[in-house]
Parts: C-alpha cells; structure tokens; sequence
C-alpha cells in the first residue's frame, strides 16, 4: 500500500439501476484521504484528516463527523437578506453527521486518542438521488483509504417499503410513499448502525428490510475492501494501550468485593458512582504504597499513577459483565429482562400548558409538555432542497443538573439534537391529519433526572402530554431501550431490556425500539463492537415488543386515550372558505387589511392558496367578530338586501359614500337620500353616522355598488316619480363631474 492516494483514480459499482461511481486523488489532496462519491446528479465529497499527535488528557475516541450543507449543490441562494454565507449546520445536518460517525466509531481501535475529522460536503443534489446516503458512502471509503487504523470498510444504503415491497436507495418522491425509512450500515461481515423511522411497521417487515438492506450495503463493502486493496494507504502503527499486568491484579485483589457488593446491592444511581469514584481516586495512592514510589515520581511512575483511575474502571464494567454473562445478574440484582419501576402522571402543571405528563424509569424522569399553535406557527426549514414547513416538532434538554453534575455548556449541543429528533420521529406517524387537526404542534421533554434511555422516556412522556393535550392521535406510542453484553470468542450474547448508564457505558449495544401496538415507528442501534449477529435482532426486537407493552400498560393506566376537550387557555382554529380570487381582498393593499383584522381582534390568520382561512384566537367573541368581518370582506352586495354600515365620506352636492361591509363601500346618491328633494347631503347624512340602507344597484363586474337611503321606506302618499332624462343621476355612468361609484377592488 502507498502513502499517497494515486490522483484521477475512478471507479463504479451497479447498485440495482443505479450506477455508484467513485473517483479519488482529484480534489482535496492535501487530506489524508479524500473520496467523490456520485449517484445520478448527486455528487458528495468526504474528507478524512487525522493528527500527528494524541490529544492530551482524554480518554475516548476524538471523532467528529461534519456534515456541511451549500445552497450552490441544489442550485438556490438561500438565507436572510443580509446574510448569504451557510451557518452552523441546521438540525438536519447535525443528525445526518451523527448517522454517520455512528457507523464509522466502532470500527476505529478503543485507545486510538488521535483528533479524526471527516468533512461531509454536498456539491451537487438533484433532488432524486439523495445526498446522505452519497455522503455516508464517501465517508466509509475515506477513512478505508486513509492510513488510520479501523476494521472495515463499510458500505450505506437506505431501505424503503412501499406497497410491501423493499426498495433499495428510494428517490426523494418514492420516500414519501414508503411507510418505512431504514438507514443501514453494515462491514463485511455484519450490520454496525441502525436508524429507521416506520408508520407502524411489524417487526417482521423490520428484519426483512435489515436483511435486505445488509445483503446491498455489503456489495459495497466488498467493493471497497477492493478499492482499499489496490490504493489504500498503508495504516500507521499504533501503540497497545498502557498496562501494567501487576498493578492491575492488585487492585483487582483490592478493589473486587467492593465492586461486586455495589453492584449487586439496590443502591441509587449516585450513591454506587460515589463508591466507584471513591476506589478511583484511592487507586494512586495504593499504587504508591505497593511500588513505594517516591516523590516526586518518575515520568513512568507518573504514567502508572494516572493509569489506576482507568485501570478501576475497566475492573468496574469487567465485573458488570461477568456478572450478566455468568450469573444473569445486573445493577442492583435485577434481572435480564426486568424494568425498573414505571410511573406515568398526566396534569402535572396547570392547564395553561396545554398538555403535561411526568414519566419516570428507575431513576430517569422526563417531564414532558405539548403547546397548540396556530398554522402560522410553523417552524420554517430552509436548505439546499427549498423550504419545508415542520408541523410538529420536539425540542429535548438534558441539564447538568440531571446527572447531578455542574456543566459550562448550557445550550443545546448535537445529543440533544439527536434524542429530540428520535422522540419526534416516534410520534410522528400517529399525528392527526392537518385537515382534522391544524393545529402547529410543539412538545418539549426536560430531562430532570436521568440513568440511562430519556430518549425512551421523552417518548413515553410525549404520547401522554399530547393525549392530556386533546391532540387526537391514532394510537399511543411507547418504547424501550435494549442493552447488549457479549463474549464474542465464546459465541455468547445477553440481552438486556431496559438499559441504564452503567450498562451503556460497559456493554455494547445501545438499540431503541419505539412503537404502537401494530408496529414499529423508530428504531436507533449503535454498538460498540463490531457488528452484531443476525440471530442477535430478532430476539432483540421480540424482547422490545415485550417491553414495549409492558410500558404501554402504564401508560394507558394514566390516561386511556386522548382527551375530547382541549385546554380552555389552548387557542381555538376555525376555518373559512373562500374563493381564491378573493384572497387578496382580505389581505388588502400591502397587508392593510389583515393587519387591521389581527391587530384589532388579536386574532391569528393563516390563508392557504386554495382560500382556505384558518382563524385562531383563545377568546371566542373575538374569533367570531373576524369571521364576520372576513366573511364581509368576501361577501357580494345582494340587490335589494339592506346593509348596517357607516358614512365614511360626505361628497357636497353629491351624496355620501356608505361602507356596508367590512372593506366594501358604496354611494347614496343625493337624490336617493329622502323622497323629498334634498339640497343639502349634511342635512340627512354626516360622516361617521350609523345608519342602514339598501342595495339598488350592483355591478359584479366593475365592483360597483349603488344604495338608497330613502327606498328604506315606502314612498309618501301622492308621490310623483320625476321623469328620467340623460343619465341617471348617481349612475355608474355619472354625470359630469359627479362620483363615479368606489374604487375598483
């Protein structure tokens, strides 16, 4: 193998009828390693850099995936008017990086403490051929390339189901018709990263799609292992991770029964963290006693010191795993299969939130909360593919304080992101319809205590505050996180239900299965190991449904279904319909008239194209005075039907002009005032008077009205109509001079 990429280098994989086409040492030679990965119009590049040195004082692999979005590769010039230069990248491109490094972090060797960065650029999208499966499989082969240790290489497929059949790598449009969206990624022996959204999917569909999909992604896997073979760099040696065999045993010798007795006793979550920390921070000083080591210490003492904290950790989770391997037994004596305590609580703030629900697990508490909005609400979503509207969205926070630590980073960082966007996904195929519910959606879950799977418990926590809301979803939805502990050389594998921290941090398999009673509607896997057996999904997802209805049970328990009535401090959505010529006549001239509606009422208006109106408002008079006044707006003068209105004008000589209805007005003719003759308009009719007059005259076409004041009565006794000579005085026609009726609207 080389040490550089040979440039101009292309090759192309069929993938059905897709042909996957790979070039490389054409850009961006001075990375490590760079790959341009092309399907259809679709062009993503994929960049891997490693440092020279290890980072001092960590003790976890520094990876990150960065997924950079530019509005050039769809096309578009996006951003305010002030600012055109892309940003930090949206939440969605956060997710896509995190779906990425989810698949790369396992293969890449434990104690590897080197910075890696891969950069995920989108240069080209053309709207059929979606990007991150591009970019994901660039990124594969990059870090394959590169000369950094890592098992693979791995290939990326998304796997849709439309009409019972799966489909490989669907286009945009297809994804909209599939009531599964599988992201699949898998080595050359076996599957490493699951996400997948679901409408509520079996959970045999879900293997079979698994299936499917692992057979395509490792077709690109072989084609890259061959790729690798011919122009990979050759990978820089790395030094085994420090140990020191004595030192180990002895405070294995010490530190075990201590271990063991923590795990095994029914403690809280912080009080066995205090006895692991306190054998942590006792390490260096019996590692001082044992070696007598002096002070001040050797440079290769000092390593021995630093590495006792470490080396009680590793006895810490060997420990937890023996115990689940050998004896079935976990934290606090609980069984494989057991779930800590459950308690769910609607109502646990005041109706003024519209909807509230407390779900607790062991020691995990989420409270979750549901805020209705109006349409307008909306969150706009702008990127590279245009504008989306999001109808529903849930924000998920996990303070410090949950874990009962003190932090600087106070702001949502990409793990929140990441859990939000699961819980949101989960809820999202049980929504009502926009046209039965068009209320714009919000629920937020605050972790307040967490010890393992909030992401589980902001699911949970969502269903019932948006059942406690009144939002009438299809079914509620409950999940379950799954744990994995192995002995590969032995061929043996424990799954364990509902996974805690401890369990997270020492075991090797995070799986979440959310869904409804038909089905699945998200799944996120991420492992530790490097890859799991095919056996090892199935019992995986029979023990998540299992889980899965034992929360539900709880769950219903607290509220059995959604609620009929609304919060009465929800606001309330009524609709109107209207022609759709007519809409710029609500709006008014540079939103005149809207603004006039919203800001007299306090009311809010949305209007679609199609001349829908939805009106929101939390006060019911103030919602049927809009009503009123739009339908006025909208409303055609009916000939002979008399109209309440006002005097908005008086024309001296030649009558009053008459708003009738909201936004339409109309002229009472001098000579249409009184059945007498009249001299003067002021001597009946003033400005700003109330009065009612009827509609004698109304031309549709030119948006014309006429009325009469007079022809409210019927005429006196002996009343002689003049003759009609020339034009009609008042007429549309007018006579010189005179008011030629409204402005045209």
């Amino acid at each position: 193998m080389s040490t550089v990429l040979p440039k101009d280098k292309s090759y192309t994989l069929e993938l059905g009828d897709q042909p996957l086409v790979i070039k490389t040492g054409e850009l961006a030679q001075q990375a490590n390693a760079s790959v341009i990965c092309q399907m259809g119009d679709t062009v993503c590049m994929s960049n891997c850099t490693i440092s020279s040195k290890e980072r001092e004082g960590v003790d976890f692999l520094p990876l990150q995936v960065v997924y950079q979005e530019k509005y050039y590769a769809g096309g578009s010039i996006a951003g305010s008017r002030f600012r055109k230069r892309e940003g930090r990248p949206s939440d969605d491109y956060v997710l896509l990086g995190r779906v990425i490094d989810r698949g790369l972090r396992p293969m890449f060797p434990k104690h590897l403490h080197r910075d890696i960065q891969v950069f995920c650029t989108v240069l080209s999208y053309d709207a059929d051929h979606e990007h991150d499966v591009v970019s994901a499989n660039a990124a594969n082969l990059a870090v394959a390339l590169s000369d950094c240790p890592s098992d693979g290489p791995l290939g990326s497929v998304r796997v849709g189901l439309i009409g019972g059949e799966l489909v490989l790598n669907p286009s945009k449009e297809a994804r909209t018709r599939s009531s599964l969206d599988l992201f699949l990624t898998a080595s050359l022996e076996r599957v490493v990263m699951i996400e997948a959204g679901a409408d509520q999917v079996p959970e045999a569909d879900i293997l079979r799609a698994v299936e499917f999909g692992k057979k395509w992604a490792q077709k690109i896997a072989r084609f890259f292992a061959d790729i690798q073979k011919e122009i990979g760099k050759k990978k820089f040696e790395l030094a085994p991770a420090f140990m020191h065999d004595e030192a180990f045993n002895f405070l294995k010798e010490w530190a075990l029964p201590t271990i063991t007795q923590a795990i095994k006793a029914p403690l809280a979550k912080n009080e066995r963290r205090a006895i692991f920390n306190g054998l942590m921070d006792q390490s260096a000083e019996k590692l001082k006693e044992k070696f007598a080591i002096p002070s001040p210490a050797s440079d290769e003492q000092t390593l021995l010191l630093k590495n006792g904290a470490i080396f009680i950790d590793k006895i810490m989770k060997a420990e937890m795993r023996r115990m689940v391997l050998e004896e079935a037994t976990r934290m606090s004596g609980r069984k494989v299969d057991q779930i800590r305590p459950l308690s769910a609580i609607i109502d646990v703030l005041p109706s003024r939130v519209h909807g509230s629900a407390l779900f607790e697990r062991g020691e995990t508490q989420g409270l979750t909360t549901c805020t209705l909005g109006a349409p307008g609400d909306k969150q706009i979503v702008e990127g590279m593919e245009g504008e989306h509207k999001l109808r529903y969205f849930h924000h998920y926070n996990f303070p410090p304080f949950s874990v009962g630590e003190t932090s600087n980073r106070l702001f949502v960082g990409n793990r929140e992101i990441g859990h939000g966007n699961l819980a949101q996904r989960a809820l999202e195929p049980v929504l009502p319809k926009e046209e039965d519910f068009p209320y714009t959606i919000r629920t937020v879950t605050e972790i307040l205590s967490s010890n393992g799977s909030s992401s589980m418990a902001a699911t949970c926590g969502s269903t019932l505050a948006l059942m406690a809301a009144g939002v009438p979803i299809s079914s509620p939805v409950s999940a379950i996180a799954l744990g994995l502990i192995s002995d590969e050389p032995k061929g043996k594998y424990v799954i364990l239900t509902d996974l805690q921290d401890e369990e997270d941090f020492g075991g090797d398999m995070d799986f979440k299965v959310t869904g409804t009673s038909k089905g699945v509607t998200a799944i996120q896997m991420d492992i530790k190991i490097k890859g799991l057996p095919d056996a090892v999904f199935a019992e995986a997802f029979e023990r998540a449904k299992v889980g899965r209805e034992e929360v539900m049970k709880v769950m219903l328990k607290a509220i059995p279904e959604p609620r009929k009535e609304l919060s009465p401090f929800a606001p309330r959505i009524e609709t109107i319909q209207i022609n759709p010529e007519d809409i710029r006549l609500v709006i008014g001239k540079g939103g005149e008239m809207i603004q006039k509606i919203t800001g007299e009422l306090g009311v809010e208006i949305d209007i679609e194209d199609s001349g829908l109106i939805f009106v929101t408002s939390t006060n019911g008079e103030a919602m049927q005075k809009a009503k009123d006044w739009i339908a006025g707006i909208v409303a055609k003068p009916e000939v002979g039907k008399s109209y309440k209105g006002k005097v908005t004008r008086i024309i001296p000589g030649v009558g009053a002009i008459f708003e009738f209805l909201p936004g339409k007005d109309g002229m009472i003719h001098i000579s249409e005032l009184q059945w007498t003759r009249t001299e003067n308009v002021e001597d009946v009719l003033k400005a700003g008077q109330e009065t009612e007059a009827k509609v004698i005259e109304y031309d549709a076409q030119e948006g014309k009205t006429r009325l009469s004041l007079r022809q409210m009565t019927p005429p006196p006794e002996g009343f002689v109509p003049r003759p009609p000579s020339g034009p009609r005085p008042g007429g549309f026609g007018g006579r010189p001079g005179g008011h030629r009726g409204p402005p045209r609207r």
